[in-house]
């Protein structure tokens, strides 16, 4: 299974259940990746959507401990093991993480490969996601030329599990 983040320098994530910082070519390849796979999510990542709805184009996977909780084109389930039921069929690089801390802390070791934009930037953050630098079963394998947009400087890194 893949998992898909935007990170700051400290590994932040989000601030009050939002992005840290929209990045127009971070949202183009996060579409790109995702588009025509499964994507599985928490329902405060699905609720930080534009009108709380689904992501076009994907299977859409919402866990939550919400009992009869719906949203209109998704898949709705109460824990990770119904999530990984529910895509027990599909390939795993046909499969992405996107989120929030929770999910991707409890997804994250079933996870062979992290895309990563790794900002260079420190904001304000109150969620964030493990620093896949400090745990030596995870490696850079693939690593973009320094990107700018306005003033912030990021780079798209592929992690691989060793």
């Amino acid at each position: 299974m893949n998992l898909i983040v935007a990170v700051d320098k400290n590994w932040g994530i989000g601030y009050k259940n939002e992005l840290l910082v929209r990045i127009p070519a971070d949202q183009r390849f996060f579409r790109e990746t995702t588009t025509g796979k499964v994507v599985i999510m928490g329902r405060n990542t699905l609720e930080s959507f534009p009108g709380k709805q689904p992501l076009k184009n994907r299977k859409n996977i919402v866990i939550t401990r919400k009992k009869n909780y719906e949203v209109k084109d998704a898949i709705v389930v109460n824990s990770i093991e119904e999530a990984l039921e529910q895509v027990k069929d599909v390939p795993s690089e046909n499969i992405f993480i996107i989120g929030g801390a929770s999910i991707y802390e409890q997804m994250l070791p079933l996870c062979d490969v992290a895309h990563v934009t790794k900002i260079d930037y420190t904001y304000l953050a109150d969620t964030h996601f493990p620093n896949l630098d400090q745990m030596k079963e995870w490696k850079i394998t693939g690593e973009s030329e320094e990107q700018t947009y306005y003033d912030l400087e990021y780079k798209f890194l592929k992690y691989e599990k060793r």
